[in-house]
Parts: C-alpha cells; structure tokens; sequence
C-alpha cells in the first residue's frame, strides 16, 4: 500500500492553529460568563460599559435602541434587524454598532444545554476619538475616501481580538485592578477594532473629513426631540448639511429615512411609558408627539404586530414586561 503523502503547507497549518486558539479562547469566554451570569438575563458587572447576557431559550423579537457597543457572543445565535436588513452573528463573529439606532434583536439558538451567553462594551466615543487620532484615522484621505458605512457592521471574531476581551472578563475576579487595567484594556480593544479589515466603518463616526459625524449629530438631534414635528431642511441646517445630502447619508447610516427614525424612536418611547407608567394609547402616543389616535393605533400595530393593549398584555405576561435576554437595551 502506498503511504499517504498528503502534505499541509505552512500557511494551512497557521490557519489550522489559528482556529484552534479563536475556539479555545470562545470556550473560556463562555465559561467566564457563566460564572458572572449564573442566571438568565441582563448582568452589569464591576467593570465599566461592560455587560453580561444569559438566556437558555430562543426569545420573541425585543425592540430597542442600539448605542455604540462592541457585541461578542460566546454561545448560541442572534438577529438584529436594522430598517429592511438583517444582521445575524454568533460565536463565529461579532456586531459593531457605531452609532445610535432603534433595532430589533432576537435571540434564535439557545438551550438549557448550551445557553446564549454574551459580552456587551459599551464604547466611549471620547476614547475612539483619541485611539483614531493616534492612529492619524480621523483626517486619513483613505477614510474619508470610504462611501458612508451603515451604522453597524459584524466582523470575523479572531483570537487577537478575544484575547483583551478575555483580560477584561478576568478583571470580575479581581476588582481592584479594574480601575487601573479597564481603561488599557478598553484601549486594546478599541485599537483592534480599528485596525481590522472593516476598522475604517468605526473610524468614520470621528473622522474630521466624514460626513458620518454630522448624521452622529442629526441623530443625537432626532432623540432629543422626536415628539417634535421633523423639518428636513431645520434638520439639515442643524447639521450643516444640504437636505438631499442629508437624507442621502442618513439612509447610508441608518438604513432608514429621517422620518422613519423619528417614528421608530416615537414607538418605542410611547412603549416604554405604557408599560413603565400605566398610560393609555392615546396619553402616550399624544406624549410622542402624534396628534391622531388612529395614527398611532395604525403605526404601532404595524411595527410591534397588535394594537397597543394586547401587545401590552403579552409584555407584561412576559418577564414582568422585560426582555432581559437583548444584548440592546432601550435607553433615551
């Protein structure tokens, strides 16, 4: 019998033990945060921006507001769906938000055998700027040569990355270093990020030659005041921006017009004051800014599939009304 001669190049067995630390070190992520997330839900650690999640069972669609976060998923699956487009990641890779936009994520594989568990960092948006400043991104040509990036991307989860999120994981055990060591972490972090493939996407939101902070600006605008009637062109001006070219770039980051921002940000807000304050439909969508209950009867049922009492019923059989398994939590 002629023996096997089959040889693996050089480069096939650095990609072989590549892998083999990316599953190595998502094993210990997963055991890490069940240790720190012993029961389901949403866990804040000690540490700074930091998150846990936990679920042992797919869950319903939760709708919220994603501000900028790194999201790394150690087990299981989860969609995120962002105007018409779906994002779906697991241990394979993560989710990058860049900027603040109304989502609705589900989780859609988990068990009591091998639960959805999940890392959230919270970014510090002075902290990208300086770590692109230091990298010279924020005034590269290259940058802002770039056509305006969707406010959310996922990347490919390698061991480079997993390994300061690993350090970060291990400050729970010993707090006192967390003051010191969360900061340079953070900034490891950070700095992997942007000097990934898809690194130039977060780089953008800072870029002093991008057009991705001015829309930074007419959102942050849009949830200071989306029970306010919206005027496009008042809104460019606020942003120095023409009206079309505002509403270009608007839907290159958000996937949706300025208008239909607004109506999510009114949605979800009338949502959160029914459930939270015991209001009624018409106090709440009048709160939001809707002049007619019908309106907003109609709008509400096509966004979260009923009319407000009976999806308001279903939450609060829910969870006492709360979606704890999200790695998104709604905040104004």
């Amino acid at each position: 019998m002629t023996p096997d001669t089959t040889l693996t190049s050089p480069a096939q067995q650095e990609d072989d033990r590549t892998r083999v630390q990316t599953v190595v070190r998502l094993a210990e992520l997963a055991a890490w945060i069940e240790r720190f997330a012993p029961a389901d839900g949403l866990h804040k650690t000690e540490v700074p921006r930091l998150t846990l999640f936990r679920t042992s069972g797919p869950q319903p669609p939760g709708h919220a507001v994603a501000e900028p976060a790194l999201c790394v998923i150690a087990q299981g699956r989860k969609q995120v769906l962002l105007g018409g487009e779906r994002y779906v990641y697991d241990a394979s890779n993560y989710l990058v938000v860049t900027q603040d936009l109304p989502v609705t994520g589900q989780v859609i594989e988990a068990s009591a055998e091998a639960p959805y568990l999940a890392f959230r960092l919270d970014f510090d948006p002075a902290q990208i700027t300086q770590m692109a400043m230091e990298l010279q991104m924020d005034s590269c040509p290259v940058t802002a040569a770039k056509p305006t990036s969707r406010g959310m991307f996922v990347g490919h989860a390698c061991h480079i990355l997993l390994e300061p999120v690993l350090r970060m994981m291990r400050l729970l055990e010993t707090p006192q270093d967390i003051p010191v060591l969360a900061p340079l972490i953070s900034r490891e972090i950070l700095y992997r990020l942007l000097t990934s493939e898809d690194g130039w996407r977060l780089a953008q939101v800072c870029s002093t030659e991008g057009r991705c902070k001015r829309i930074s600006s007419a959102i942050a605008w849009l949830r200071d005041n989306y029970a306010e009637p919206l005027r496009i062109e008042h809104l460019a001006r606020e942003v120095h921006m023409s009206a079309s070219s505002l509403h270009h770039h608007f839907k290159a980051v958000t996937a949706m017009s300025p208008l239909q921002f607004q109506k999510q940000l009114r949605l979800q807000e009338a949502r959160r004051l029914m459930l939270a304050n015991g209001i009624d439909a018409a106090t709440a969508g009048h709160r939001v800014g809707y002049e007619s209950p019908s309106q907003f009867s109609r709008e509400y049922s096509r966004m979260f599939g009923e009319p407000p009492a009976r999806d308001l019923k279903r939450l609060r059989s829910m969870h006492g009304g709360m979606q704890a398994s999200n790695d998104v939590e709604l905040r104004h």
